[in-house]
C-alpha cells in the first residue's frame, strides 16, 4: 500500500511539474525557459489603467477585465502572460480621484522598454491586448513606431469588442436595455463582476449621472481634446445599475473566444515575420527597391 501511495504521489508531482503557469511572474527561471518553448515564443501583455469607473466600479476595472479574459484564453491556447500593466493614456480622467496619468513620453518609453525586455527574454511574438479604450490611440501609434528600427520580433495587437470570428452573439451578453453601456456602464461593470464581484457596488450606480450632456456645439466629424469631458464630466457613460455577473460571464466568454482565436492565428503566422524582415532589408537600400 505504501508503495502505491508513493507511486501516486510521484505521478502527481510529475504532472504538476509539467503544468506550467502562464503567468510570467509565477514561473521559476528554469520553468520560464520551458514556458517560452511551450508558447512558441508567444507572449501577451494585457493592458489596463487606473481610473475612475463610475460610482460602482473599482479603479482597476480595465486591468481586472483584461487579465481575466486573457488568463482564461491561455488555458485553451498557451502563451506567457506579462504581469499587471497599467501605464497608459488617461489624461481625460485626471480630474477624478484615484486616476494615475503618466506623462506621454513615459507611456511610450515604458511600453517600448517593456516589449523590448520581453523580446530579450525570448518572446518573438508579442501581443498587446488593452482592456482600456483610452489606450487605442497609444497602441495604434506605438504599433506603427515598431517599423522605426529593425527588430527580430513581431508586435501584434488584439482590439476590443466582439467575439470570435463567425460566432453567434450570446443572448446573455446583451444589455438589459438600450443606452446602458459605455465607460463604467452596464457591460464594463458586468465584466468586472465576473472577475472581481466583491469590488463592485451597483447600489451606487444612480448616485451620479452617466448621460451625455452634449455641451459642445460642433458639427459631426469635428473633435477636440475636451470632447469627452464636455459629454461626460463624471467620467461615467451609461448606467451600471443592472450590471450582473451572468452578463459579465457571457461577455467574458465572448472576449476569451476572440483572444483564443487570435492567439492561434498569431502562433501559426509565418507571413508577418517574413514580411517584416523583408521590409527592414529594403529600408537599407530604398533606391534598389524603387526599381523593382
Amino acid at each position: 500500500m505504501r508503495q502505491l501511495i508513493l507511486a501516486a504521489l510521484a505521478v502527481a508531482a510529475a504532472a504538476t511539474a509539467q503544468d506550467l503557469s502562464p503567468k510570467w511572474d509565477e514561473l521559476t527561471a528554469g520553468d520560464f525557459v520551458k514556458a517560452i518553448e511551450k508558447a512558441k515564443g508567444t507572449c501577451i501583455l494585457p493592458m489596463g489603467i487606473l481610473e475612475k469607473h463610475g460610482p460602482a466600479g473599482p479603479i482597476g476595472t480595465d486591468l481586472f477585465d483584461a487579465r481575466f479574459a486573457v488568463l482564461n484564453a491561455v488555458k485553451e491556447e498557451y502563451a506567457v502572460v506579462f504581469p499587471e500593466y497599467f501605464v497608459g493614456q488617461i489624461f481625460e480622467a485626471q480630474h477624478q480621484p484615484g486616476t494615475v496619468a503618466y506623462g506621454s513620453h513615459l507611456q511610450m518609453e515604458f511600453l517600448q522598454e517593456t516589449t523590448s525586455e520581453m523580446a530579450r527574454n525570448g518572446c518573438t511574438k508579442i501581443v498587446l491586448y488593452s482592456g482600456h479604450g483610452g489606450n487605442n490611440g497609444l497602441v495604434s501609434y506605438f504599433t506603427m513606431t515598431q517599423l522605426e528600427k529593425p527588430k527580430d520580433w513581431v508586435l501584434y495587437t488584439i482590439g476590443l469588442g466582439g467575439g470570435a470570428p463567425g460566432a453567434t452573439p450570446s443572448a446573455a451578453a446583451a444589455p438589459s436595455k438600450p443606452g446602458v453601456d459605455g465607460h463604467a456602464g452596464e457591460s464594463e461593470i458586468s465584466a468586472v463582476m465576473a472577475a472581481r464581484p466583491e469590488l463592485v457596488h451597483t447600489e451606487r450606480s444612480g448616485t451620479q449621472s452617466g448621460k451625455n450632456l452634449a455641451r459642445l456645439d460642433l458639427p459631426a466629424g469635428v473633435g477636440t481634446s475636451i470632447s469627452w469631458y464636455s459629454m461626460y464630466p463624471n467620467h461615467y457613460q451609461g448606467d451600471s445599475a443592472a450590471a450582473s455577473a451572468v452578463r459579465g460571464q457571457a461577455l467574458a466568454q465572448q472576449t476569451t473566444a476572440r483572444i483564443v482565436a487570435a492567439l492561434r492565428a498569431i502562433k501559426a503566422d509565418q507571413a508577418a515575420p517574413r514580411l517584416q524582415k523583408e521590409f527592414f532589408e529594403k529600408t537599407t537600400k530604398p533606391l534598389q527597391t524603387s526599381q523593382q
